[in-house]
C-alpha cells in the first residue's frame, strides 16, 4: 500500500509504504505464517493489515486521512492493537493472523478514533481534576473513552471487533462523552473480561514501556496532527447527511479550538469557583481529625463539593446569531472547567426579561429565547434564585445593559462579545447613549479579541 489520502501531511505520505517498523524488531515484509506457529516468531502480516485499513477508508471515506496518518508498529507485547499520542498504531502479529480482515478495519477505525477526539489529553486533564490515580483508573477511561466512539461507529460496512466494550453493554445511555460514562460506572464483575483491554497512551494519556516515545522514530509533530484532525473535519462537515452524531459534534469543536480569549475564560471561571469557601461545606463521610481528642464523638471536616455555576446569555437584538452559536460553545467549554460535570451547570437566557433556568443536558439542545431589549439584572436575578445557589455567575453578553447595583453574594465573571467604537451602541431616545461598563467586582474576559 502506498500514498495516503489527499490532503495529508507530506511527512506522513512516505510512512505507509508497505513496510512496517518495530520497537522490538527490525523493518520486515510481510511472510507467510504457519497457522500453529508461536506468537515469538511470528511476523505481522502487512498485507493483511493494510488491506484492513483500505476497507475502512472505503466505509468511512471522512477517516481516510487519519488512517494512512498512522504508522504501524509491530510488537508482540500488545494485547490486540494500541495508538500513542504521536501517532504511531503498535500492531499485535498474533492478532492480526486470528482476526478477519472486516474486524481488523473496525478496529483500525477505533484506535484512531482515541486520537483524534484527544482522548489522551482529555484523560490527563480529567485525572488531574478529579485526582484520579492509579492503573484501575486508567484502565477505566480507557472503557469510558471506548464507550464514547462505540456507541455508534460500527455498521453501514464496518464490521463491529469481537468484544469491543459499548454503553449499551454497561447499561448505560448513549451519545454521551468519555467524561460523563467515567462517572456512571465502576470496575466490577461486570468488566471482568475488560482486564487485557489497553489501547495505549493515545487512549488513557499514560506511556507505556513497549511505546517508543516522543523522541522515537515515525511521530507525528504537534503541527502535523493538528493537520490531520483540521483535514477530516473538513471531510465531516462536507458531508453532514453520511456521519454519525458524535463525529459531527466532534467536527464542529475542532473547527472552534481553544483560542488564548477562552483559556483566559476557563481560567477565570476556575479560579471563581475555586475561591475561598466556593464549594465548601462540612461533611460526616469523612470525620475531621479532630475526633481522635474527643472519645465517642465524630466531627465534620470541610470538604470542597463540586462548584456550581449559571450561565447567563444575553438573547438581545443586539447580539448576533453568530454569537449566540458562540455562547453555546463557551457553555462547553465552561462546563469542562468545572470538571464535565454538566448537572453543575445551569443557564439562563436574558434579554429585558430572564427566561426559565435550564439545567444543562447538551448546549445545542438550551432553546435562546429573546430578541428585545437588555436588561440583565433581571438575568441576575434568575441566576441567583437558583437552588441550589451557584457558586459562580458567568455572563456571555456585548455589555449593553444595565448592571446589578450590588456585588452578588458569589464570584462573577464577564464575557463580552467585541463591539467596534461608540457608534455600534445606540439609544433612540438618547443619541449620546454609551452603556455601562462592567462593575469592578467582576471579572471581565474579551471574547474573541
Amino acid at each position: 500500500m502506498t500514498g495516503a489520502a489527499q490532503g495529508a501531511p507530506d511527512r506522513t505520505r512516505t510512512r505507509t509504504t508497505g513496510t512496517v517498523s518495530g520497537p522490538d524488531e527490525p523493518p520486515t515484509r510481510s511472510v507467510p505464517n504457519t497457522p500453529d506457529a508461536p506468537d515469538a516468531t511470528r511476523v505481522l502480516d502487512a498485507e493483511k493489515l493494510f488491506a484492513a485499513r483500505l476497507h475502512a477508508a472505503r466505509v468511512r471515506p471522512y477517516l481516510a486521512t487519519a488512517l494512512f496518518a498512522l504508522h504501524p508498529v509491530a510488537s508482540r507485547r500488545v494485547p490486540t492493537m494500541a495508538v500513542d499520542r504521536y501517532w504511531r498504531c503498535y500492531v499485535s502479529p498474533a492478532f492480526v493472523d486470528r482476526t478477519p480482515v472486516e474486524e481488523l478495519a473496525g478496529v483500525w477505525v477505533h484506535e484512531v478514533s482515541h486520537l483524534l477526539r484527544d482522548h489522551h489529553g482529555r484523560s490527563d486533564r480529567v485525572a488531574r481534576e478529579r485526582g484520579l490515580t492509579g492503573p484501575g483508573e486508567r484502565l477505566r477511561m480507557n472503557i469510558a473513552a471506548d464507550c464514547e466512539i462505540n456507541d455508534d461507529a460500527f455498521g453501514d460496512g464496518l464490521v463491529r471487533p469481537e468484544g469491543a466494550v459499548d454503553p449499551v453493554s454497561l447499561g448505560l445511555p448513549e451519545g454521551e462523552l468519555m467524561e460523563d460514562y467515567l462517572r456512571q460506572f465502576r470496575l466490577g464483575p461486570l468488566l471482568g473480561d475488560a482486564a487485557w483491554l489497553d489501547c495505549g497512551s493515545g487512549a488513557d494519556g499514560v506511556e507505556r514501556e513497549w511505546e517508543l516515545g516522543p523522541e522515537g522514530a515515525h511521530g507525528l509533530s504537534e503541527q502535523e496532527r493538528d493537520a490531520v484532525r483540521f483535514r477530516v473535519a473538513q471531510g465531516i462537515t462536507g458531508r453532514p447527511g453520511s456521519t454519525p452524531a458524535g463525529w459531527r459534534r466532534w467536527a464542529e469543536e475542532a473547527f472552534h479550538p481553544p483560542q488564548p480569549w477562552r483559556q483566559l475564560l476557563g481560567a477565570a471561571v476556575r479560579s471563581a469557583v475555586a475561591g475561598s469557601g466556593a464549594g465548601e461545606d462540612y461533611s460526616h463521610s469523612r470525620p475531621s481529625r479532630r475526633s481522635a481528642g474527643l472519645p465517642g464523638v465524630v466531627l465534620p471536616s470541610l470538604r470542597r463539593r463540586p462548584p456550581r455555576v449559571c450561565v447567563i446569555i444575553d438573547t438581545s437584538l443586539s447580539v448576533s446569531d453568530a454569537e449566540l452559536g458562540s455562547a453555546l460553545l463557551e457553555v462547553t467549554a465552561i462546563s469542562r472547567a468545572v470538571g464535565g460535570r454538566r448537572d453543575l451547570v445551569t443557564v439562563v437566557p436574558c434579554d429585558a426579561a430572564a427566561r426559565i433556568a435550564h439545567p444543562l443536558c447538551r448546549a445545542e439542545g438550551i432553546p435562546l429565547v429573546g430578541g428585545g431589549g437588555t436588561d440583565l439584572r433581571t438575568g441576575f436575578a434568575r441566576a441567583l434564585a437558583v437552588r441550589p445557589a451557584p457558586d459562580a455567575v458567568v455572563v456571555l453578553t456585548d455589555g449593553q445593559t444595565p448592571w446589578p447595583g450590588t456585588r452578588p453574594p458569589c464570584r462573577t465573571v464577564v464575557g463580552l462579545f467585541p463591539r467596534q467604537g461608540a457608534g455600534s451602541s445606540w439609544n433612540e431616545d438618547d443619541p449620546d447613549y454609551q452603556p455601562d461598563a462592567p462593575p469592578a467586582w467582576a471579572t471581565v474576559v474579551s471574547i474573541g479579541s
